[in-house]
């Protein structure tokens, strides 16, 4: 049955791919449900997604980033999937031609981080690409013609690139030190406000760390648990890397809200032991 909804999510990334090419980045008179712009390609995605899931008898319900609840299906007495997911993130930089993507999360049953089952993203770059996590993470290349297997995304002890998010001029001290910290080890910083090829670089380089943390401005971060937090979680630790708030392992966390967000650090094993002396 998931393998339906994989290829379900690999047909709609065509279709946004497609779309991306011709659309204009036009802002709309309307917010999503956490206040931020829709931009016209949100929505459209948002469609896109949000359609070829709901016609899958597996799946009897679906939350996105860009609607306000969750959206059940009528009669969802065959549907045991509850698929979370982020149509298009990085659309705030979408108009500088920069890469963007896709995340999606699985959930059996209920939308909690101990439900999530798989999960993945795609990315709308150079190629179009998707990473899919199951007990491995898979990773495709889409030719124009089928998705080809590449291989297997595995992280290395350590890594040498810094993707640090958030203002800088917000961050805590102790977060502060840290960044600063692995740059004078010789982390290289690649960030480019995009979360899918941010971390996806350091999936395929084989390590480093992502943060985007507690700050002044945003005491609980600012990304998404359902629709992003969690399903990059479940993928770092596929790959034998970890995912935590600072503290916690991320996938022991428990929600609120369907868009709640945590503060939250993906990387290898050498990265997360620095995060937590850090936040200790």
């Amino acid at each position: 049955m998931l393998d339906s909804i994989f290829s379900s999510i690999k047909k709609a990334a065509i279709e946004v791919n497609s779309l991306l090419g011709k659309c204009n980045f036009t802002y709309l008179n309307s917010t999503n449900s956490t206040g931020d712009k829709q931009l016209q390609i949100d929505v459209l995605s948002n469609n896109i997604f949000k359609d070829v899931l709901l016609e899958l008898d597996s799946v009897k319900g679906i939350c996105s980033e860009e609607e306000n609840e969750i959206i059940y299906k009528k009669d969802c007495r065959s549907g045991f999937y509850i698929v979370a997911f982020d149509p298009l993130d990085g659309s705030s930089i979408v108009d500088s031609n920069f890469s963007v993507g896709s995340i999606f999360g699985i959930y059996n049953n209920e939308l909690s981080a101990k439900n999530l089952i798989a999960s993945g993203y795609v990315l709308y770059g150079v190629r179009l690409e998707i990473v899919i996590a199951q007990s491995d993470v898979n990773h495709y290349v889409y030719d124009g013609v089928e998705w080809r297997f590449i291989g297997n995304l595995v992280l290395n002890q350590k890594g040498n690139l810094n993707a640090p998010g958030g203002t800088q001029k917000s961050w805590l001290t102790n977060h502060k030190i840290l960044i600063e910290s692995l740059f004078l080890e010789g982390y290289r910083l690649r960030y480019s406000g995009g979360m899918v090829p941010d971390l996806h670089n350091i999936l395929v380089k084989g390590g480093g760390l992502f943060s985007y943390p507690s700050t002044n401005d945003a005491p609980n971060g600012k990304l998404r648990a359902l629709f992003e937090v969690f399903p990059f979680a479940f993928i770092f630790e596929k790959a034998y890397g970890e995912a935590i708030d600072g503290k916690n392992r991320l996938l022991d966390l428990e929600i609120d809200s369907l868009h709640q967000s945590l503060p939250c650090f993906f990387g290898s094993k050498y990265e997360i032991e620095r995060v937590k002396l850090a936040y200790k």
